[in-house]
C-alpha cells in the first residue's frame, strides 16, 4: 500500500488543471484531422463529421460553418458542401489580382458555434492581417468558436527538414508544433500507401496530368511509408500527452518525472535550424522541455549584422517550437555551455557535428565533456543537403582572427608594431635587447586592449618579425646566428599570443558587465522613480524617456479612455502610430507588430501593459537598431519595463479610485448629518401644517367651492412635503445604523394585501393583478419596513406609467430565496440605469414634473440590504420595468401539536 502523501495529488497540478479548465471554459475547442499527405481523406473526414454533428444536433441546434474548404476538384468531397452553410471568400487585392482568402472579419460578425477551415498551414495573401492561417484560427479559438481544420505531417515545422530529406521536396508552408500540440482533438486519418496510389491512379486525388507527375515525385511508395510513418509516430506522442494529462486528471498514480531536459546549441555555422528542428523532435520523443542557446564570443560579436541577425531567427524558430532560449555571452563556448546546463539541471546537449581544420583544436563538444563529465553530449549530422561550403577564411586558424574583421585595425595595429620596433633602433646602443623585446609585448597589449583579438595576433607576429630584422645578428636580415634566439622568438610569440588572448578576453567580459550593469542600473533607477508618482502623465514621462535612453528607440505609451479605445496623444505633425495594431494588441494582451507573427511587416513592435487586474496600455517601440528586438535578453528586459510600467498605472488608478472614494464617503456623511438635521427640524411644523389643512377643509361655514379645492390643495402638497421629509430622515437614519428590525415570521400574502390597502389612492387610475401562489413560505422579515419597501413601488409604478395601465405584484420561490416581482407594461426603465436608478437622489427622469427627489428606491435597497436580501431592476416580459426582490428563506419554527381528546 502506498503511504498516504504519494497518493495526495500534486497541488500544483491541481492549480494547474484548475487554470487550464477556466481557460477553455472561454476559448474554443480544436480538432485537426491530420494525414500523411494530400488524398487521405482529411477534408472529407471533417466535412462528414460536420454533418453528423448537424443532424445529430438535438436541442443544440449545431449548424456548423464552413470558412474555407479547398475541394480540389473532388466530387465526393464537393458533395458533402450542399447541405452546410458556407461562408464567402474575400477577395484581397495583390499585384492587380483579387486573391481569395477566409474572411476572418465575416466569421467573427456571424459567431458560429462550429466553424470549418481547411489546410492550417496556409499561408494568406499579403495584406491580410495574419501572415498565416493558423493564426486566424488561434483568433477563433478566442473569440469562443470551436473550430474543425486538417494539416498534413509535412507542414510541421520540426519535421519539415526529415520530410524534404526522405522526399526531395521542402514544403514552404509551415506550422509551429505548438498549435498541434494545444489542440483539444487531433484526429489521425490514415490510409495504406498502396489504396492511396490507387486513389490517385483513378483521379480521386488530382487530375490526370498533375497525377501522373506527383505519382513519379511526391507519391512514390518508398515516400507514403516514410510520411505514413512519421504521422504514426507523431500521433502516437500526441495521445501519450493525452494520457498523461488524464492520470493527472483522475489522480492515477504518481506522475513520470523524468528529469530529462535537452539544451540546442546554435553556433554561426550553415545548419542550426536543422540542430534545432532535431533538439525539438528529441524533446517531443522523451516529452521532456528544452532549451536552445547562443554563445556569443568577442569574434562572433564582431560578425556582420546579416549572420548575427540569421542565428537570432534561428533562436526565434526554437522559440517558437517551444525552447527556453538565451544569449550566452563568453570567450570560451564549451565552458559557457557547460556551465549553462549545469546550472538548469539539464541532461543532454544536442549539438551540430562540426570537423575541425586543424589537429590541434578541439571541437566544442569535447570542450563541453571537459568541463561536465555528468552530462550526455548528442551530436547531430548535417542537414542533408549543405547550401553552401563554408569559406575559409582566418577565422578558421583556431579562431585568432575574424573572417569579417575591421581591416581599419588591422592597419593601425600593423603601424604601430612597425613604430614601436623602429623607435627601438637609436635605443639599441643604450638598453638591452630583452627591454626591447618587452616594448614589443606592451604594444601587443596595448593593441588587444583597444583593438581586439585579431590586431593584437597580427601585432605579435610583426613584433616578433621585426625584433629579429632590427636588434638580431646579423641585423638587417632575418637570419640567426645564435639558435637561442629560436627561443626567444618562440617565447615572445607565445608571450604575446596569450596576452592578446587573455586581454581582449576581459576586455568583452568587461563591455558584457558594463552591458549588465546598465541594463540592471536602468531597471533600478526605473523602479525607484515609478514608486513615488501620483499621476498617469508621470507615468508617461518616465517610461517614454527611461525606455527611449535603454533601448535607443521611439517609444510610445497608449492608454485607454472610459471605453477601453487607445489614444494617441502625440502632437501635430509627430508620426502616429497604427491605432488597428495597438489596439489589437491591447484588445487581446498580446504583443503584436515587428518581431511577431501577427503583422511583422509594421516598423513598429506593440507590447500590451499587462497588469494583475487588467491590461493598461499598449507600448510601442520603433527601435533604431530592429536586432535588438531579436535578443532574448533584450525582450526580457522590455516585458520587465513593461510589466513596472503596468503596476504603476494600476496602482495610480487604484489612487485615484481610493481618493474618490475617501471624498464621496466623506461627502455623503456630511449630507447624511446635514439631512438629519434639516429633516428631523422640518417634521414637527410640516406636521402641524398638515393637522392645519385638514381642519381649515372640515372648517364651518363651508368653504366656497373654490376655496375647497384650494385647501385640498394645500393638503395634498403638506402630506407630500412630510412624506418627503419622513424619507428623508429615514434614509439618514438607516444608514446610520439606528434602525432595529422587528424580524418575524411573516406571510408575504398579509403584507401585500396591506401595501395595497395603503396605496389604493395612488392606484386609483391603474389596473393592479397579484400573483400569489397558495404554497409560498413564512418569511422572516420587518412588517412595517417591507410594506414600506412595497408601497414605494408601487408608488413608483403608477407615477411612471400612463393611467390605464397594469401593475402586477408577484411572488414565487427560487431555490432558497423568495422572489417578489412589481412590474408594469408602461415605458420602461432608461437604457443603462438599471443600477443608477437606486441612487440616492436619482430619478427614472432627469427632467420631470413628477414629484419627489429621488428616494425611494434607495429607501428599498437599503431596507432590503438590512434583511440580508438583493434588489434589482429588469426589463419586464411586456416591455414595462420589473423590480425584482429576493428575500433569503429560512426554516420556520415548527407549529405546536395540538391534542385532542
Amino acid at each position: 500500500m502506498l503511504p498516504i502523501d504519494s497518493q495526495r495529488p500534486d497541488p500544483d497540478a491541481l492549480l494547474a488543471q484548475v487554470q487550464a479548465g477556466e481557460r477553455r471554459a472561454t476559448r474554443g475547442r480544436l480538432r485537426i484531422y491530420f494525414g500523411a499527405s494530400a488524398g487521405v481523406g482529411k477534408t472529407f473526414a471533417m466535412l462528414s463529421a460536420a454533418r453528423k454533428l448537424q443532424a445529430e444536433g438535438e436541442g443544440k441546434k449545431i449548424r456548423p460553418l464552413v470558412g474555407i474548404v479547398e475541394t480540389h476538384g473532388r466530387a465526393d468531397t464537393a458533395q458533402l458542401l450542399d447541405a452546410l452553410d458556407v461562408l464567402p471568400l474575400k477577395q484581397v487585392a495583390w499585384r492587380g489580382k483579387a486573391l481569395p482568402e477566409f474572411d476572418l472579419d465575416g466569421a467573427l460578425e456571424r459567431r458560429p458555434d462550429l466553424i470549418l477551415v481547411d489546410e492550417l498551414a496556409h499561408s494568406n495573401a499579403p495584406g491580410s492581417r495574419h501572415p498565416k492561417r493558423w493564426q486566424d484560427v488561434d483568433e477563433l479559438l478566442d473569440a469562443g468558436i470551436d473550430v474543425f481544420t486538417t494539416v498534413n505531417v509535412q507542414h510541421l515545422e520540426s519535421l519539415n527538414d526529415v520530410v524534404g530529406g526522405i522526399t526531395g521536396i521542402r514544403v514552404a508552408e509551415t506550422l509551429p508544433d505548438t498549435v498541434f500540440d494545444h489542440a483539444d482533438e487531433v484526429v489521425l486519418v490514415d490510409l495504406p500507401a498502396d489504396e492511396l496510389l490507387a486513389r490517385l491512379k483513378a483521379g480521386k486525388v488530382y487530375g490526370a496530368v498533375q497525377a501522373e507527375r506527383a505519382a513519379q515525385n511526391f507519391f512514390r511508395k518508398g515516400n507514403l511509408i516514410a510520411l505514413r510513418e512519421l504521422a504514426l509516430r507523431r500521433t502516437a506522442d500526441r495521445i501519450g500527452d493525452d494520457v498523461q494529462a488524464y492520470r493527472v486528471e483522475k489522480s492515477i498514480g504518481p506522475l513520470w518525472q523524468s528529469g530529462v531536459a535537452l539544451l540546442a546549441c546554435v553556433g554561426p555555422q550553415p545548419g542550426g535550424e536543422h540542430v534545432v528542428r532535431s533538439a525539438a523532435r528529441l524533446a517531443g520523443q522523451l516529452n521532456a522541455a528544452w532549451h536552445a542557446v547562443y554563445v556569443e564570443t568577442p569574434s562572433l560579436q564582431r560578425l556582420p549584422p546579416a549572420r548575427r541577425e540569421q542565428i537570432l531567427q534561428t533562436l526565434k524558430l526554437a522559440q517558437d517550437l517551444g525552447a527556453t532560449t538565451a544569449v550566452l555571452a563568453g570567450d570560451d563556448v564549451g565552458a559557457a555551455i557547460a556551465h549553462y546546463a549545469l546550472e538548469q539541471n539539464i541532461a543532454k546537449v544536442v549539438l551540430g557535428r562540426s570537423a575541425s581544420r586543424w589537429p590541434w583544436r578541439r571541437s566544442n563538444l569535447r570542450r563541453i565533456a571537459d568541463r561536465a563529465t555528468a552530462l550526455d553530449l548528442v551530436e547531430v549530422a548535417g542537414p542533408a543537403r549543405a547550401a553552401t561550403k563554408a569559406p575559409a577564411t582566418l577565422q578558421a586558424i583556431g579562431g585568432l582572427l575574424d573572417d569579417q574583421a575591421d581591416w581599419r585595425a588591422y592597419g593601425l595595429a600593423a603601424f604601430v608594431s612597425v613604430a614601436v620596433a623602429a623607435a627601438g633602433i637609436p635605443l639599441a646602443s643604450a638598453i638591452d635587447v630583452t627591454n626591447i623585446a618587452m616594448l614589443s609585448l606592451l604594444a601587443v597589449l596595448l593593441i588587444a586592449f583597444r583593438l581586439g583579438r585579431g590586431p593584437a595576433v597580427l601585432s605579435s607576429f610583426i613584433g616578433v618579425a621585426a625584433f629579429d630584422y632590427l636588434f638580431v645578428q646579423p641585423r638587417f636580415s632575418f637570419a640567426v646566428s645564435d639558435l637561442q634566439y629560436l627561443i626567444t622568438f618562440a617565447v615572445m610569440l607565445a608571450a604575446g599570443l596569450i596576452t592578446s588572448h587573455l586581454t581582449s578576453g576581459l576586455r568583452f567580459q568587461a563591455r558584457v558587465a558594463s552591458h549588465r550593469e546598465e541594463r540592471a542600473r536602468a531597471l533600478y533607477e526605473y523602479a525607484r522613480e515609478l514608486t513615488g508618482v501620483l499621476q498617469t502623465e508621470q507615468v508617461y514621462e518616465i517610461t517614454q524617456r527611461t525606455l527611449a535612453q535603454a533601448f535607443r528607440a521611439r517609444v510610445l505609451l497608449l492608454l485607454p479612455d472610459a471605453d477601453g479605445r487607445l489614444e494617441w496623444p502625440g502632437a501635430a505633425g509627430e508620426e502616429a502610430p497604427d491605432m488597428g495594431i495597438a489596439q489589437w494588441s491591447f484588445d487581446r494582451a498580446e504583443p503584436a507588430g515587428f518581431g511577431t507573427d501577427t503583422l511583422p511587416s509594421s516598423p513598429l513592435f506593440y507590447l500590451p501593459l499587462v497588469a494583475p487586474m487588467r491590461t493598461r496600455g499598449v507600448l510601442a517601440l520603433a527601435p533604431s537598431d530592429r536586432r535588438w528586438l531579436l535578443i532574448p535578453e533584450q525582450r526580457r528586459q522590455l516585458d520587465t519595463f513593461a510589466a513596472l510600467a503596468a503596476i504603476a498605472l494600476e496602482r495610480v488608478h487604484y489612487i485615484d479610485v481610493a481618493q474618490g472614494a475617501l471624498v464621496q464617503m466623506e461627502s455623503e456623511r456630511l449630507r447624511n448629518s446635514l439631512l438629519a438635521a434639516l429633516s428631523h427640524d422640518l417634521r414637527t411644523p410640516l406636521t402641524a401644517l398638515v393637522g392645519l389643512a385638514e381642519s381649515l377643509a372640515l372648517s364651518k361655514p363651508a368653504l366656497t367651492p373654490s376655496q375647497l379645492e384650494t385647501a385640498r390643495a394645500l393638503q395634498e402638497e403638506t402630506v407630500r412635503m412630510s412624506t418627503l421629509v419622513t424619507n428623508l430622515l429615514d434614509m439618514a437614519r438607516i444608514e446610520s445604523g439606528t434602525v432595529h428590525l422587528n424580524l418575524q415570521w411573516q406571510a408575504i400574502e398579509e403584507t401585500v394585501g396591506s401595501a395595497l390597502r395603503a396605496s389604493r389612492t395612488l392606484l386609483g387610475g391603474h389596473k393592479v393583478l397579484t400573483r400569489l401562489p397558495a404554497d409560498l413560505p413564512l418569511v422572516r422579515y420587518d412588517a412595517v419596513l417591507m410594506e414600506r419597501v412595497l408601497c414605494n413601488l408601487l408608488e413608483n409604478a403608477a407615477k411612471y406609467t400612463p393611467p390605464g395601465s397594469t401593475i402586477t405584484l408577484s411572488a414565487r420561490t427560487r431555490a432558497d430565496k423568495l422572489e417578489v416581482t412589481v412590474a408594469d407594461n408602461g415605458p420602461g426603465l432608461p437604457a443603462g440605469r438599471e443600477e443608477a436608478i437606486f441612487e440616492k437622489f436619482t430619478r427614472g427622469e432627469r427632467e420631470s414634473a413628477k414629484p419627489g427627489v429621488g428616494l425611494g428606491l434607495a429607501i428599498c435597497r437599503a431596507i432590503v440590504g438590512a434583511h440580508g436580501g438583493e434588489i434589482g431592476a429588469q426589463r419586464a416580459e411586456d416591455g414595462g420595468a420589473a423590480i425584482v426582490i429576493m428575500l433569503p428563506l429560512g426554516t420556520p419554527p415548527a407549529l405546536p401539536e395540538e391534542s385532542y381528546e
